[in-house]
């Protein structure tokens, strides 16, 4: 896996500037809704750590937008097709990680292409991006070598005839010349190679933007000393309290360390200023930064859950990385 991202990430990145991105994607459907598809056999073996649904959770807290959904799914044209096709109906903002790249187990835009009946066309400015932001400038790009077709399968997208390109491809970055394909309105296909998605997933975010309600998500944690089992009890009747505010309480462990911390998570700030006296009161706690807590929460994950197995792969990882 790390072999075939590193393929991926030579391919659509270049040093430098690159091309101004076509923003003009706009859509009258609100999104309040979204999904995260990750797509690879190397996830669900273990071989590869999935970053990137994290990513998108956070990307849609920032924003305000629901993530209601992720799933991990194998390279497999039936499981990606019947899973595109439930996200792209159930929810408003969709986004696949993975499987684009020039190799044959490279499947997410043919399996989307058929999940919607959709030929898969060369896309005439990625094609000429791919070109003019090559690395490997004595490619010859008129040969009809199995080089070229790796790479033209990169470039060849779902593609709906009756719609204007614009509608179905963005390119959020303007040094790399792989686009963002938009299919069926919702479904937007991502690289995996982590810094490569997080970078287009930020360059979405001003077209995305114009699509949300402005409403904005609001956290609230609170470190406590107590046991869960102790806290329980409480947050159970305020749960059934403020759910008619829309408001969600949730606890959380951290492992090996003398406190826990309770969240409240909400759209309306001026209630949630309103009941967290209330809360730390009850809880015996104190008001901490979300976004710290957060990260002590991901330290505490990442060292209590690290196996040897995951060991022997970072180190495997780094030693290809020093070849390269």
């Amino acid at each position: 896996m790390y072999n075939r991202l590193h393929h991926v990430a030579k391919h659509l990145t270049r040093p430098g500037g690159g091309h101004s991105s076509a923003a003009a994607f706009a859509r009258s459907k609100k999104i309040h809704t979204a999904a995260c598809l990750i797509i690879g056999d190397e996830v669900l073996g273990g071989k590869t750590q999935d970053t990137n649904s994290h990513y998108v959770a956070k990307w849609c807290f920032g924003l305000g937008i629901s993530l209601k959904k992720v799933e991990v799914i194998e390279d497999d044209e039936s499981a990606i097709v019947e899973a595109v096709r439930q996200m792209s109906k159930t929810y408003d903002f969709v986004v696949t990680s993975g499987g684009i790249g020039p190799t044959h187990d490279d499947i997410t835009y043919s399996s989307i292409a058929k999940a919607f009946d959709l030929p898969l066309k060369v896309h005439p400015e990625a094609y000429e991006l791919m070109k003019k932001l090559s690395r490997d400038k004595k490619f010859n790009w008129n040969e009809d070598s199995p080089a070229r077709k790796a790479k033209m399968r990169m470039v060849e997208l779902p593609t709906d005839s009756t719609k204007p390109l614009e509608e179905q491809f963005i390119f959020p970055c303007t040094d790399l010349w792989v686009p963002v394909a938009v299919v069926n309105g919702n479904i937007h296909i991502l690289p995996g190679v982590p810094k490569l998605f997080q970078k287009l997933l930020d360059g979405l975010t001003p077209v995305i933007r114009p699509r949300l309600d402005g409403v904005e998500t609001f956290r609230v944690a609170i470190k406590t000393p107590l046991p869960e089992s102790a806290v329980a009890p409480y947050l159970t009747e305020l749960q059934e309290k403020v759910k008619s505010k829309d408001v969600k309480v949730g606890s959380y462990p951290h492992w090996g360390k003398k406190h826990n911390t309770v969240t409240l998570v909400g759209k309306d700030k001026a209630f949630l200023d309103s009941i967290t006296p209330e809360v730390i009161k009850n809880v015996q706690g104190r008001l901490v930064d979300p976004v710290k807590t957060e990260n002590e929460a991901e330290d505490d994950t990442s060292n209590t859950q690290k196996q040897p197995s995951q060991v022997v792969v970072e180190s495997e990882s780094k030693a290809e990385q020093t070849d390269k």
